[in-house]
């Protein structure tokens, strides 16, 4: 939701590519190369693999976006490295990449699931609360991947983590 919002405000159009839906935008005098994996999430790094080596882009530019249950609903916080947390599909990014040093953009999904149905939770519609506040949330995450791409992870993080 987060990567079709950034591609709507920056007029960019995904299509079809090799393991994911791709689009490329232009922000400030810079080239974002957006990627939605297709293949199953704990195979995202596959797709985020192919199109570091397609593109040449250095793991100091990639930024992964991803929902996160530890954190409460549309909490954001950017992270410039560190481990999976648990989440399947940034672990096997790392185990791809054979690094855990890439930035992520981790949105909080809340965590308000019974034992054992966290797959249900996670698929299910948001609550007619979240809906009221999501699209506040996906738009502050845009403008958080717009900086990370303008003026890089350190000053992102200190202009986006408080908020």
């Amino acid at each position: 939701m987060v990567l079709d919002e950034l591609a709507k405000q920056l007029d960019a159009k995904f299509s079809s590519g090799r393991l994911a839906s791709v689009a490329e935008a232009k922000h400030k005098g810079k080239t974002l190369l957006l990627i939605k994996p297709t293949t199953y999430m704990n195979l995202s790094g596959k797709a985020v693999n192919y199109w570091m080596q397609e593109e040449k882009i250095s793991l100091l530019n990639l930024l992964v976006v991803t929902d996160d249950l530890a954190l409460p609903f549309g909490t954001i916080r950017l992270r410039a490295k560190g481990n999976d947390g648990g989440h399947n599909g940034l672990k096997n990014i790392a185990e791809v990449l054979n690094s855990n040093q890439y930035a992520r953009a981790r949105f909080g999904i809340g965590n308000d699931f019974l034992k054992g149905k966290q797959v249900d939770y996670v698929l299910s519609d948001w609550t007619d609360e979240e809906t009221r506040i999501l699209p506040e949330r996906i738009n502050q995450t845009c403008e958080l991947i717009k900086s990370f791409a303008a003026i890089g992870i350190n000053f992102t993080m200190s202009n986006f983590n408080n908020k």
